[in-house]
C-alpha cells in the first residue's frame, strides 16, 4: 500500500493514477487530548483503521494524482535520523573532498554515530529547498528512508523489521562547512522525504533496492542498498540502543558516492525502486 499526505493535510492510498481519501477514517477515531503523544498521530494509529481501508475504498472520494499537491507523507516526524558515512565509496569521496571533509578523516560509522535533523527541517516533494548560507556548498544525498511504525526501544537486529511501518524517497540536504552535522543537515527544508511511504509488505528486502539522483537530469547518484555497511536492521537495532523510536520517526539510511553541489533554481530527482521519484526544486537566489 502507498500512503501520501496530500493537499490540505488529506491521508490517501495511492492507486495507479488516482489517490484514495482515506481521511474520514480517521476522523473517526476522534482527536488526541493534550498532552499531545510523542509521535505521528497518523502513523501510531494507522493499525486501529488498516482492516477498514479496503472496503472504504470502494466507496472513497478520489483525485487525480496529476492533481494533487503531494505533501510529506510524515506530517510530525518526532525524530529525523541520520547515517552520516554508510556508503564505503561515499567515505572515499569524502576523504579526498576537503569541501566535505573540512580537515576530517572519516572512517567508520561507530566512530561518527548517528545525527539528528531537527523536525522544522522536513519537507514535501512539492516544496522548495532553501539556502540558508547562499555563500557556501550546499550538496544533495539520495537515500533509503525508513519510516517507523511502533515504539521500539534497545530492538535486536533479527526483530528490526518488525518495528517498520514502511519506506520512502529521502533527500538529505547537507551544507558543506566545519560545524557538526546536526547543524549543517538541519536547516529549514534539508529533509525531504516521499512522494508517499510504501508499506513494509510490498518491499520484499530493503537492503537490495536500486537509488539514484539526477540533477537537471544529469546523472549524479546511482547506487544500491545493498552497499550500505550498517544494513537497515542495523541502524535500527543502532538507533534504537541510543534512541526510543516512536511511530513516525523517520531513519535516514545514508548516501552512495557522487554527492555534489546544488544552485538556486536547480531540480533535483531522485528515485527508490519500488517507492517512487521525488521531484524537489532549489529556490531561486
Amino acid at each position: 500500500m502507498k500512503i501520501c499526505r496530500f493537499n490540505d493535510n488529506r491521508i490517501g492510498v495511492v492507486r495507479g493514477d488516482r489517490i484514495h481519501d482515506i481521511t474520514p477514517l480517521f476522523h473517526a477515531l476522534g482527536e488526541p487530548g493534550w498532552p499531545y503523544p510523542p509521535y505521528d498521530w497518523i502513523i501510531g494509529n494507522f493499525p486501529r483503521i488498516e482492516d477498514q481501508i479496503e472496503t472504504f475504498l470502494r466507496h472513497a472520494d478520489t483525485v487525480r494524482l496529476s492533481a494533487a499537491k503531494l505533501l510529506a507523507p510524515v506530517a510530525n516526524p518526532g525524530k529525523i535520523i541520520g547515517a552520516p558515512i554508510n556508503y564505503r565509496d561515499h567515505i572515499d569521496e569524502a576523504n579526498a573532498d576537503q569541501q566535505i571533509a573540512h580537515g576530517k578523516t572519516f572512517t567508520t560509522l561507530e566512530q561518527f554515530g548517528l545525527f539528528i535533523k531537527a523536525p522544522t527541517s522536513l519537507n514535501g516533494p512539492e516544496g522548495i529547498v532553501e539556502f540558508p548560507f547562499p555563500d557556501r556548498r550546499t550538496d544533495h544525498e539520495v537515500e533509503l528512508g525508513v519510516v517507523i511504525g511502533r515504539r521500539a526501544k534497545k530492538v535486536s537486529r533479527e526483530k528490526a523489521l518488525d518495528y517498520v511501518f514502511g519506506y520512502c524517497v529521502a533527500l538529505d540536504m547537507t551544507v558543506r562547512g566545519p560545524e557538526f552535522a546536526g547543524f549543517r543537515k538541519s536547516a529549514d527544508t534539508f529533509a525531504v522525504i516521499g512522494p508517499w511511504i510504501t508499506t513494509v509488505d510490498e518491499i520484499e528486502d530493503p537492503n537490495t533496492l536500486d537509488l539514484e539522483l539526477t540533477v537537471n537530469d544529469a546523472p549524479r547518484q546511482k547506487s544500491n542498498t545493498q552497499y550500505l555497511i550498517y544494513n537497515v536492521q542495523r541502524l535500527i537495532e543502532y538507533a534504537s540502543a541510543m534512541y526510543t523510536l516512536h511511530p513516525g520517526d523517520v531513519i535516514m539510511t545514508g548516501t552512495p558516492a557522487g554527492v555534489g553541489p546544488v544552485t538556486p533554481g536547480d531540480v533535483v530527482k531522485a528515485r527508490v525502486e519500488g517507492l517512487g521519484d521525488l521531484t524537489i526544486r532549489m529556490a531561486r537566489s
